[in-house]
């Protein structure tokens, strides 16, 4: 070990006000960064090859196929005195038929697709271990086992035909299928025991859809090219477990003989169908019918129900108040509005959240005597951050996407821009709307045109004069508020303790959010007195069309921009003062960002900007010019501006990306970048979803035909490929922990017998392929692949460093 290594700092760091360069020495020290060659350093470096973990959280769609008098969302909506009401007082003419008629056709549908149902079984279905798990979690605080019941918990049971009956989302749903799963063998190993309920705790429930979260956390290791391989395994695998609980629920608790199938699958916008619900629905109602009750995941759920509708509220509120801001941002210039529906339906958006962490930082802070405190993690993190942001123009589309079709009449700015006016500033508002509108088909002679009002005008116009709207790649990253902007008196990322709770403070008495949300961020610091780890969520990606490759090389990048940003950091090449903490500054360079989500040729940046790391970076691209429409502005090309981030990496990061082994994801990007109709997420899930009506052009489709192909898609056609993609995966996994078996752990070889007395593993997962992807596996046969699922996991979470993420959420 060197004296840099053994010698620890007795100094404290300086306060970090705004841009103070950070003491370099100090850090040298603190951090164990091993001074000399290039590549002792890069090695040393936080996030360097050895040092990284990574977990991730998945948000899935949930559909019930079934008919309107079996399935639980069209009974109870119908059995609502809400639709009651409405009903009569249409009758008795007391208001228009229009909203009772679009619910009755909601109703009367022919596909026969409920999204976001709940599901409704018989009690005696449950084994009594499930039993036990489903009365634990109606208490109003689980940590008090003799105590009250939530005062919600008859919402749950009812008694249909003498019989008592259940009644609970599909997201709880997974957990109490695991459990019955469990308890359906008393004999079972105490090692896949202990693990199958350890994962329960996995199968989250705080939003409308399921959310499930890394079952380990992974790391990167010997012949491992990054962490993004091993985090794909895992991702694919705990697809695979999920889509096995699914079947085992349908068979065992009789979801099937009821009438009644589950399907869970990546879909990143919120239903066609449920957007059209909500239009009929008062705010109250729509959440009644889809916030999820909270059943898993916290002591107290009925609290963390209160507080989802608490974000419900807000994120409604956020989006009407967003019209005043687009009125004085000079979007709307006048009166003729189409008001947001009171209820908002982004919180039914589903993405990947993938997190990353730092063993030697998680170390350091544990330590008090490393003199590595929260107060640099925080000054660190918010500069890293900044640094990143830069670069995640280079992920929408390319890596996930969330593909969309507008028809002219969606193009209302206060419907279309959804919470944009609250994470840009005006001026980047206005240019990224014209921009827009110049690149959507909505032109008449040759001048683009936007939506007069009235539905049935807008569609007429449409038709007379062939407009045919736009496509977007990344929909969802629009529709949702995934990053607000900071306010002048209180910046967001500047380093200093606190900062997030002044600007909410801000934001809340702007009417934008509420103190008692976390900050919505693009890139989010886990802080290690909080999360256990010290980290980095990133909270942007959207639908993955091939995991290993998509996801692995997504998180394989953003490790490296993470790695290369502490880089420049420790070298005292970026400091907080390079990179302003206003407003302006920040929506500079995320409009870039939002730009590639929405497919924008060009964008502009100050030709004088004050943050000079972007300025850094705009430089070397060789084809740019001085706008003429907005003087001091340099009009760049985004493509050319993802190039630029290539070759920054390339330049800057090439140890690290030795380090690393990331040659073949950087040769990747660059043909993603150039190929993005074949090579991207985006354009092969375009290709996929157009395949079926033998298209290649999303816009020769109308907005509403290619949404729902495209929600079909993903229902079946891409779950099932992920499907595959699992098994596949699952199979080379399995041989591992059959070797594992063999000669480091007998009691797994024993495991694995009991598990499968008459045939060996191989021969067992030939069998039960095609039968799992048919949708038709044996309930037996699925209780034993999901133990072996259970044992790897058993064996993955033994090699799993402590304190690393697993990306659940700490709020």
């Amino acid at each position: 070990m060197s004296n840099a290594q053994a010698t620890k700092p007795t100094q404290p760091m300086p306060a970090p006000d705004a841009g103070t360069r950070v003491d370099l020495a100090f850090l040298h020290h603190a951090l164990e960064i091993r001074p000399g060659s290039k590549e002792n350093f890069v090695q040393s470096l936080p996030f360097s090859f050895r040092d990284v973990t990574a977990g991730a959280e998945n948000e899935f769609q949930a559909v019930v196929l079934g008919k309107r008098a079996d399935v639980d969302l069209p009974i109870t909506i119908e059995s609502a005195n809400f639709f009651k009401n409405m009903v009569r007082r249409a009758a008795a003419g007391d208001t228009s038929r229009k909203t009772i008629t679009a619910l009755e056709r909601y109703l009367e549908r022919k596909n026969h697709v409920w999204e976001n149902s709940w599901v409704r079984f018989p009690e005696k279905c449950l084994n009594s271990y499930a039993r036990e798990v489903f009365a634990s979690d109606l208490l109003a605080d689980k940590a008090s086992p003799g105590g009250d019941l939530r005062s919600d918990a008859g919402q749950f049971r009812f008694i249909r035909a003498g019989e008592p009956m259940i009644r609970i989302p599909v997201s709880y749903l997974l957990k109490l299928a695991l459990a019955d799963v469990i308890g359906s063998a008393p004999l079972i190993h105490p090692r896949i025991k202990q693990t199958g309920d350890q994962m329960m705790a996995h199968f989250l429930n705080d939003n409308t859809s399921p959310e499930i979260f890394s079952f380990h956390p992974v790391r990167s290791g010997a012949g491992s090219r990054g962490i993004g391989r091993p985090l794909a395994t895992e991702t694919l695998i705990r697809f695979l477990f999920t889509q096995l609980l699914v079947q085992y629920a349908e068979q065992k608790l009789g979801l099937k003989d009821a009438g009644q199938e589950v399907r869970v699958f990546f879909s990143a916008s919120p239903p066609v169908m449920q957007h059209r619900l909500n239009e009929c629905l008062s705010d109250a109602f729509y959440r009644f019918l889809f916030m999820s009750p909270c059943l898993s995941g916290w002591n107290r759920g009925e609290e963390k129900h209160t507080y989802m509708t608490l974000c419900h509220e807000v994120l409604s509120r956020s989006q009407i108040n967003g019209i005043a801001k687009l009125r004085e941002a000079g979007i709307i210039q006048s009166n003729l509005v189409i008001l947001p529906n009171s209820s908002n339906i982004s919180l039914a958006n589903n993405g990947t959240h993938i997190s990353i962490g730092s063993e030697k930082l998680a170390r350091l802070l544990s330590d008090p005597g490393s003199g590595f405190t929260a107060r640099h993690e925080k000054l660190l993190g918010d500069l890293v951050i900044k640094i990143a942001e830069h670069f995640l123009c280079l992920f929408p589309g390319t890596y996930s996407a969330s593909p969309c079709r507008l028809n002219f009449e969606d193009f209302h700015p206060e419907k279309i821009l959804g919470f944009l006016p609250h994470e840009l500033d005006y001026t980047h508002l206005r240019m990224l709307w014209r921009r827009w509108k110049q690149k959507a088909a909505n032109r008449i002679l040759g001048r683009p045109v936007t939506p007069f009002g009235p539905v049935w005008l807008d569609r007429l116009i449409r038709r007379v004069f062939g407009l045919k709207g736009d496509f977007v790649p990344d929909f969802r990253l629009v529709d949702y508020l995934v990053s607000l902007l900071s306010t002048d008196q209180s910046p967001g990322l500047d380093g200093s303790p606190g900062n997030s709770a002044r600007l909410g403070h801000d934001l809340t008495q702007m009417g934008v959010f509420d103190t008692r949300m976390p900050l919505y961020q693009l890139i989010r610091l886990r802080e290690f007195s909080r999360m256990g780890y010290t980290g980095f969520e990133h909270r942007y990606y959207s639908i993955f069309e091939h995991v290993l490759t998509d996801m692995g090389n997504a998180a394989d990048m953003q490790t490296l921009i993470t790695a290369l940003a502490y880089q420049y950091v420790l070298n005292g090449d970026v400091t907080h003062a390079m990179i302003p903490d206003t407003p302006d500054v920040e929506s500079e360079r995320r409009q870039l960002f939002f730009c590639a989500a929405l497919n924008l040729p060009f964008c502009y940046v100050k030709t004088d900007t004050r943050n000079r790391f972007l300025k850094t970076i705009v430089s070397g691209i060789s084809h740019t010019r001085k706008s003429r429409r907005y003087p001091g502005y340099t009009r760049i090309k985004v493509k050319d501006y993802k190039l630029a981030l290539v070759s920054t990496l390339k330049k800057d990061g090439s140890a690290l990306i030795e380090d690393l082994r990331l040659h073949g994801v950087l040769a990747d990007l660059q043909g993603r970048i150039h190929s993005p109709d074949t090579r991207s997420a985006c354009g092969r899930l375009v290709k996929g979803i157009l395949d079926s009506r033998k298209k290649q052009d999303p816009m020769t489709c109308p907005g509403d035909v290619f949404n729902r192909d495209a929600e079909q898609y993903y229902q079946e056609t891409l779950r099932k490929q992920h499907m595959a993609e699992g098994f596949k995966i699952l199979i080379s996994e399995f041989s591992g922990m059959n070797l594992w078996a063999g000669f480091r752990e007998p009691v797994f070889r024993d495991i694995i017998h009991t598990i499968l007395p008459d045939t060996d593993l191989d021969r067992f997962l030939k069998q039960v392929k095609h039968p799992l992807m048919a949708h038709d596996l044996p309930a037996e046969q699925i209780k034993k692949l999901l133990f072996l699922i259970m044992l790897y996991v058993n064996m993955e979470a033994g090699h799993a460093a402590p304190r690393q993420p697993s990306a659940r959420r700490g709020e």
